[in-house]
């Protein structure tokens, strides 16, 4: 290739039609001035506004726009002063500008000979012309076509003389549109415009109304095509609303759906099968590790996740990739390397494109269009291109094979298990399993199940391949048949979900992890036979391994509400997936052993805490009557959410109080307390969020719902009994208004602090505790033991600080902190209360009274062992008894 020449513009030399516009219209040069600034809207719009339009001057009106555009964005890219997003950028302005343009003119014209389009209510419509593809994601290369679709909101008729139907106006409306962009005049086109994504393609009509469009999407729509819809953006028209209310839930599913990857799998598969038959190896579009791949790998993902996390359904790559390191699918690594290889890309894109403004991705085969691009590349000859080239794609390719890489083998060892073929019974056995003919038994009865047979063909397939694996799996973990048992449990809940079987098909490893958690915990399996959707979780194994980042998640949470508003049921729904997922976590951190049991009831409270304190925003923000911008409003736990013991299970006691001068303020609180219970419990599509009581207010179920902070001191004063007060040893405030809770503390403070008749505290604890035994022991059995409620029991040590507190915090005021039981018994033997040496046997009986506790739990049993196995801990705790009570 020749050397650029010095008294030409040297982007010219990368481009001969950049040259053949320069000799046709020499006034362009300007555009190449080193001081041409990036092209934007404005100037799109004043270029346009210089020329009047009318059907005889938009063709050329809009030919000369582009070709002066093209100046401009060539000039700066070709110089190195243009990034690639001011190119695709200032590309898709031009298209928008061209679009609306042509519109205006060729619907005027129409409306002049046939009146404006309406609706049976005489309403106007308007054409939405939608954008598709890289239109559509504001990513237009330098000499793409257009992908458009024509949609109206309405059918009827148009209003003029000569009425025709709104369909056959568009549809004149829409040809018109085409013809003024793609047809070849002296002045060339504007922009080729493609049709084909439309319904039913090319044997569409040009265009559709809503109705029209949504029965296509639910009848006939394909995994092609919402990978299409992805980046529809529309570019003309009104009711956008409308139209995205029906396309988000085509392109983006509620749930999960992982049944994406095998049909965008399949269809690359296509792609690869096409390039190799038409020899296009060096297509940097549609080649092995192309731009189709890096879009792919980022389009899949939205399409899986898309639909519960809105941030995903953004449509350009580049911001697409970046959100998917912010969530944990992509490696920061690997997005760093799919971002360079895909800006590298797209610019030699644009470079091979300059040369001809030709549609072409092919690398060029002449030798001086091979050194000519090199040099607009930057590189000193077409080699050092190539191998830049090559490592990208080698980048892509390697990545591409990590996403959509088939994990299973076509045929597994166990396959003819679960086909029934007799005599397997001694392969299980080898497997492990103990109970080989009841577990053949449930393997014939699901084969022959009506949930099985109901299923769709795909999710046959799916189950089919799982089973075998489940089996493989299951015969890993310390109890096959229970864990098997619990996996096939949860494979026949989510057979008619396919989504859900196609995630654990692709991702053996998730298959795993269920495998661990169902042997683990038979109560942990039944969640996640609750909430499939959890599912989701077993994919990146960090996150079973982090500690929690609350500070993250609260503001997590508040982002995501606040994008719902004002949907409260998408609120609340979305209020217990997050509580579902953190508690999932936590059960899978808990059943491998990472968790002490204390840390994850630190965790479970802590959890509690943020969804009750965004609820009580949430609750105050709906409420039509209300005087100030937050509510003076506060919420007190008490048992095991106060004394931060919370179980996965365990329900709330919680106490509502308030401190607002306002006349009204007892009224508008009271709603604020009914609203808060039914958004903490109240039953929706996601479950619920938590199990509420509320007795332990002022006057229990004959109380008010809401206290002021002043009567529910007068009433812990002077009405309170003396179980009231003992509940109130562990209660805390947990959210809502700081310094509404700061005041219940001091009030807290100044009860348990209050000097006692001791004989007669005695006498009514013990009689309180005497009746909690009778209903709730276990009534004389003498081979069980129930280590809750039984004497020597969890009860008995809470029992035992309860009345040291409210006994001796008027002399040792220490008592009064909520510390929990076993800081505050070391704190009652430091003060000489009790016996140092004993209390330190009753934390450690307290601590594995509470660890057996919730390993049963976990299985789901109840809190009774053998008595045998409970003695060496119900001893100490007996002593201390009897040292405390005399009794």
């Amino acid at each position: 290739m020749t050397s650029p020449n010095p008294d030409t513009p040297f982007p010219v030399e990368f481009s001969r039609h950049l040259a053949r516009l320069l000799q046709a219209r020499p006034e362009l040069a300007a555009e190449l001035a080193p001081e041409a600034p990036p092209l934007d809207a404005a100037q799109v719009g004043a270029w346009l506004a210089a020329e009047p339009l009318s059907e005889d001057s938009l063709k050329p009106a809009l030919r000369r726009l582009k070709q002066r555009a093209m100046a401009r964005i060539a000039g700066r890219d070709l110089s190195g002063a243009a990034e690639l997003a001011e190119v695709v950028e200032g590309m898709s302005l031009v298209a928008d500008a061209a679009v609306a343009a042509a519109l205006e003119v060729s619907e005027a014209a129409l409306v002049a000979r046939y009146g404006e389009p309406r609706n049976a209510a005489g309403e106007r419509q308007r054409l939405i012309v939608v954008g598709m593809g890289k239109l559509g994601g504001r990513e237009l290369n330098v000499s793409s076509d257009i992908d458009l679709i024509f949609v109206y909101p309405e059918d009827g008729d148009t209003d003029g003389p000569r009425s025709i139907s709104n369909f056959e106006f568009f549809t004149r409306l829409g040809r018109g549109l085409i013809n003024a962009l793609a047809e070849v005049t002296g002045d060339g086109q504007v922009f080729r415009v493609d049709m084909r994504l439309r319904p039913n393609g090319d044997s569409g009509p040009l265009v559709c109304c809503f109705e029209m469009l949504e029965n296509y999407f639910v009848t006939q729509g394909r995994e092609w095509e919402r990978y299409a819809w992805i980046k529809a953006r529309p570019l003309t028209g009104e009711r956008w609303e409308e139209l995205e209310a029906i396309r988000r839930p085509f392109v983006f599913r509620k749930y999960l759906d992982f049944g994406t990857i095998n049909a965008m799998r399949e269809l690359h598969a296509q792609i690869r099968r096409e390039v190799a038959k038409k020899d296009m190896a060096n297509n940097v579009k549609l080649g092995p590790g192309g731009i189709r791949e890096i879009e792919f790998i980022a389009q899949v993902f939205q399409l899986i996740r898309g639909g519960r996390d809105r941030a995903l359904q953004v449509k350009p790559t580049l911001d697409v990739l970046k959100l998917l390191v912010d969530r944990g699918q992509l490696e920061l690594d690997a997005v760093v390397e799919l971002s360079s290889a895909y800006r590298f890309l797209r610019r030699l894109e644009h470079r091979l494109q300059y040369l001809d403004d030709a549609q072409t991705h092919a690398l060029p085969e002449n030798p001086e269009d091979q050194e000519r691009v090199a040099c607009a590349m930057g590189f000193a000859n077409y080699e050092a291109l190539l191998m830049e080239l090559d490592d990208h794609r080698h980048n892509v390719s390697r990545h591409f094979e990590a996403v959509f890489a088939d994990p299973n083998e076509r045929n597994h060892r166990l396959d003819e298990v679960w086909a029934g073929a007799d005599g397997h019974g001694a392969e299980l056995a080898k497997l492990g399993y103990r109970d080989t003919a009841a577990l053949c038994a449930r393997l014939a009865a699901i084969r022959d199940g009506g949930r099985y047979q109901q299923m769709s063909e795909q999710a046959k397939d799916r189950f089919d391949a799982l089973v075998p694996r489940a089996i493989q799996a299951a015969a890993a973990t310390a109890a096959p048949d229970a864990t098997l048992s619990r996996m096939l449990d949860l494979l026949e809940a989510i057979g008619r979900r396919s989504a859900y079987l196609a995630l654990l098909l692709q991702y053996p490893q998730a298959l795993e992890q269920v495998a661990k958690i169902a042997g683990a915990s038979s109560w942990a399996a039944a969640y996640l036979l609750k909430h499939p959707i959890l599912l989701d979780e077993l994919l990146d194994p960090r996150l079973l391994q982090m500690a929690p980042d609350w500070p993250g998640f609260r503001q997590q949470l508040v982002e995501q509400t606040d994008a719902l508003e004002p949907d409260t049921e998408q609120q609340m729904d979305a209020l217990r997936e997050a509580h579902h997922a953190q508690v999932f976590r936590l059960v899978s951190q808990d059943v491998a052993g990472l968790l002490r049991l204390e840390t994850l009831s630190d965790h479970l409270s802590e959890l509690a805490d943020i969804l009750v304190d965004r609820a009580i925003a949430l609750a105050w923000r709906k409420l039509l009557t209300k005087h100030r911008e937050t509510p003076a409003f506060a919420v007190i736990g008490y048992g095991k959410l106060g004394g931060k013991e919370l179980g996965y299970a365990s329900d709330l006691d919680l106490v509502y109080l308030y401190d607002d001068p306002a006349p009204d303020a007892g009224q508008i609180y009271a709603k604020l307390g009914t609203r808060l219970n039914t958004w903490l419990s109240s039953r929706t599509s996601a479950g619920i969020l938590f199990e509420t009581d509320l007795r332990l207010r002022p006057n229990g179920d004959a109380g008010l719902v809401v206290s002021s902070l002043e009567a529910f001191r007068k009433y812990q004063l002077e009405s309170a009994w003396v179980w009231e007060h003992q509940a109130l040893t562990r209660a805390r405030f947990v959210a809502g208004d700081r310094a509404i809770g700061d005041a219940f503390e001091a009030i807290r403070r100044e009860i348990l602090c209050q000097r006692r008749d001791v004989a007669k505290l005695r006498a009514e604890v013990l009689a309180m505790r005497r009746k909690m035994r009778d209903s709730l022991g276990s009534k004389g059995a003498a081979d069980v033991f129930d280590v809750k409620h039984d004497a020597g029991g969890l009860v008995d040590v809470e029992f035992i600080v309860q009345y040291l507190i409210l006994a001796h915090a008027c002399e040792h005021p220490e008592l009064t902190g909520n510390l929990g039981n076993i800081a505050l018994l070391r704190i009652a033997a430091a003060a000489g209360l009790i016996p140092a040496d004993l209390a330190e046997q009753v934390r450690d009986a307290y601590r594995e009274y509470r660890r057996i506790q919730h390993q049963r739990r976990l299985n789901d049993l109840d809190s009774r062992v053998e008595a045998p196995q409970a003695a060496p801990l119900a001893a100490p705790v007996r002593a201390l008894w009897q040292h405390v009570f005399d009794e």
